[in-house]
């Protein structure tokens, strides 16, 4: 019995997780929140970076991910106290890790839906990434 409320918890966390989800615009973007983009470095060179973006990687090309690395380096780059936004290439890795960083830590934060792709094809202004 206690497995399965136990189960039970842990889906209802993931299920009614509260995360912000915007589309970029500029206006997201002149509002000086902190953007991470997760994508993996192939990606960044690819298509570049929204403007004052920090690249941190979680997913790698083959699908894993080093939670604690992340983590690490997110702290060191942004003030996971305040509100900051995560960025991919459409939003299905930024969806999945904002409901986790949202629920089991407790961060305030924004999933860019949409990705990369949208931003693009808003005529999002991207720069080359120096990664």
């Amino acid at each position: 019995m206690k497995k399965i409320l136990l189960t039970f918890l842990l889906l209802s966390t993931v299920l009614f997780a509260e995360v912000k989800n915007e589309y970029l615009s500029q206006t997201l973007i002149d509002s000086k929140i902190p953007i991470v983009d997760i994508r993996t470095p192939a990606e960044w060179r690819e298509t570049g970076i929204v403007k004052n973006s920090i690249p941190i990687m979680f997913f790698n090309e083959r699908g894993g991910y080093n939670i604690d690395l992340f983590l690490t380096q997110l702290n060191e780059k942004v003030d996971t106290k305040k509100s900051f936004a995560l960025i991919c290439h459409t939003g299905s890795r930024t969806r999945t890790l904002s409901a986790f960083l949202s629920k089991e830590l407790g961060y305030d934060v924004v999933n860019i839906k949409g990705g990369i792709v949208l931003a693009k094809s808003k005529n999002i202004k991207l720069v080359p990434s120096k990664q």
